[in-house]
C-alpha cells in the first residue's frame, strides 16, 4: 500500500480512498434502500438493510478521520484499526445487505464476525492512543520540520535568482 505523510504519522492512503468510497456508497445504498427497496422488502428486511448502511457510514467516516489522530497515535495502530474497519464493513454491512435482499439465512452468521472486526478495530485504536506516539512519529515530525526549512531555503534562493535575472534585463 502506498503511504502518505499526513500530520505526524504515515497513514496508508488506500484506507483514506476506501473510506471515501464506502461513505459515498453508503449514501447511494441508503437512497436505494429508502426509495428502491421500500416497496420490495418487508419492514424487518428494510430495517436490516438500513443497519448495514448506518454502520458502513460510521466506519467510513472513522477511516477518513483516522489521520486526525496521527499526532497522538502511531501509524502502526492507525493502520491496524483501519484494516479492521474495512474488513468489518465488508463482512458486517455486506452480510446484512445480502440477508435483507436475498432472505438467505446463512448470511446471518457472517454479521457477528464483521462486528468482531469493528470491536477489534476500536480496541486497537484505543490501545494505540494509550501507548501514544512512538519514535516513528517524533522522527516524522523532525523530517517535516527539516523539509520545511529546506523548502524555505530553496524558495528564498529562487526568489533571489529571479530578482538578479530581472535586474540585468532592465
Amino acid at each position: 500500500m502506498k503511504n502518505e505523510h499526513i500530520g505526524l504519522a504515515t497513514v496508508a492512503k488506500s484506507y483514506l480512498i476506501i473510506g471515501a468510497l464506502l461513505a459515498g456508497l453508503a449514501v447511494v445504498l441508503g437512497a436505494f434502500g429508502a426509495h428502491g427497496l421500500k416497496s420490495l422488502l418487508t419492514s424487518q428486511q428494510l430495517n436490516t438493510f438500513e443497519i448495514g448502511v448506518r454502520y458502513q457510514m460510521y466506519h467510513a467516516l472513522a477511516l477518513i478521520l483516522l489521520p486526525a489522530l496521527s499526532a497522538y497515535v502511531s501509524s502502526k495502530w492507525v493502520n491496524r484499526a483501519a484494516f479492521c474497519f474495512v474488513t468489518g464493513t465488508v463482512l458486517f454491512s455486506g452480510s446484512l445487505y445480502a440477508l435483507a435482499i436475498s432472505g438467505i439465512k446463512w448470511f446471518g452468521p457472517v454479521t457477528p464476525l464483521g462486528g468482531l472486526f469493528f470491536i477489534t478495530g476500536w480496541t486497537l485504536l484505543m490501545i494505540g492512543l494509550l501507548v501514544g506516539r512512538s519514535k516513528e512519529n517524533e522522527s516524522a515530525q523532525q523530517n517535516l520540520s527539516d523539509l520545511d526549512r529546506t523548502n524555505a531555503k530553496h524558495m528564498a534562493q529562487a526568489e533571489t535568482n529571479d530578482k538578479n535575472r530581472g535586474a540585468g534585463n532592465v
